[in-house]
């Protein structure tokens, strides 16, 4: 008969559980694990295996004819919708937050935080750290520039800084990581439609990110990289906007602290525009 299980696999059994269900109670704390695991299981692997990114780059790759998706009409079109709907949520969080300064009679109905919230990952995440630290730093060859698929310039591991690329390059994936910003918008909706919103955002982010493996831009290292360093982006913003100690009194006194400044901002304009009209009239006075 079989065993009874000991105490010590129960309790492993319960831990497991236990943080399944903070993971799909979207808990920051078991999101930030789970992405600094994925994080250090991705390095490894790729560091390990580094012939499973040249056979999957080499799966959209003819010897004659290059990276054939890179011209093909539909995907140049998947392409472009990215960076569209990444400027679309920016310049809407933009205009939430012109619109509080200088429309105080709505601005008082208008939360701040999930804005600025969109607003500052996407500044941090695809923006400093992805694209200004690591892509313009770490010098690692797109697919296209490497020998094995008609380049000139060695593969380039994981992690491995080197000169063989000057700037933009390949590690880590711009656009996978602008990709999985799209995540953000799970933490702004009610707890009850994250797990919807989120799988209504996964099949976008796989296609927007594959399909940049599948025009020879980036490796699947550099994607999949991209994902767990912007999740922790995503995950610190949210700490810090509404889970450290004191979050709620700060977001309080953040929000007195911009209404004043707008209203002065606003004071300023209107004597500006004051003074500007008062000149245009002197000046065709003169000639009544």
């Amino acid at each position: 008969m079989p065993s009874d299980p000991s105490p010590a696999s129960e309790r492993a059994v319960s831990a497991s559980g236990r943080f399944l269900a903070r993971l799909a109670a979207f808990e920051t704390g078991a999101l930030m694990l789970a992405g600094l695991a994925w994080i250090a299981f991705v390095s490894v692997f790729f560091l390990l295996f580094p012939a499973v990114d040249l056979a999957t780059t080499g799966l959209f790759h003819d010897p004659q004819q290059g990276f054939r998706a890179a011209t093909t009409p539909a995907l140049m079109r998947l392409r472009e919708l990215g960076p569209f709907l990444v400027r679309f949520i920016a310049i809407c969080s933009l205009l939430l937050v012109l619109l509080a300064a200088f429309w105080p009679a709505a601005g008082r109905r208008i939360a701040l935080r999930p804005p600025l919230f969109l607003i500052t990952t996407l500044a941090l995440g695809p923006g400093l750290l992805v694209n200004a630290i690591l892509k313009n730093n770490w010098g690692r060859p797109r697919p296209v520039m490497v020998e094995a698929f008609g380049g000139d310039a060695p593969y380039v591991s994981v992690w491995r800084i080197t000169d063989h690329c000057g700037t933009n390059c390949s590690f880590v994936s711009g656009e996978g990581s602008a990709s999985f910003w799209l995540f953000s918008l799970v933490f702004l909706v009610p707890a009850r439609w994250r797990a919807t919103t989120a799988l209504l955002i996964a099949p976008l982010c796989l296609a927007l990110s594959a399909n940049r493996v599948a025009f020879g831009g980036h490796f699947l290292s550099d994607t999949l990289m991209a994902w767990g360093l912007t999740l922790l982006v995503i995950l610190a913003m949210r700490y810090l906007f509404w889970e450290v100690r004191g979050a709620e009194t700060r977001a309080r006194r953040w929000r007195a602290g911009f209404d004043r400044a707008a209203a002065a901002l606003r004071r300023g304009i209107s004597r500006v525009a004051g003074s500007c009209r008062a000149a245009f009239r002197r000046f065709f006075a003169r000639f009544a």
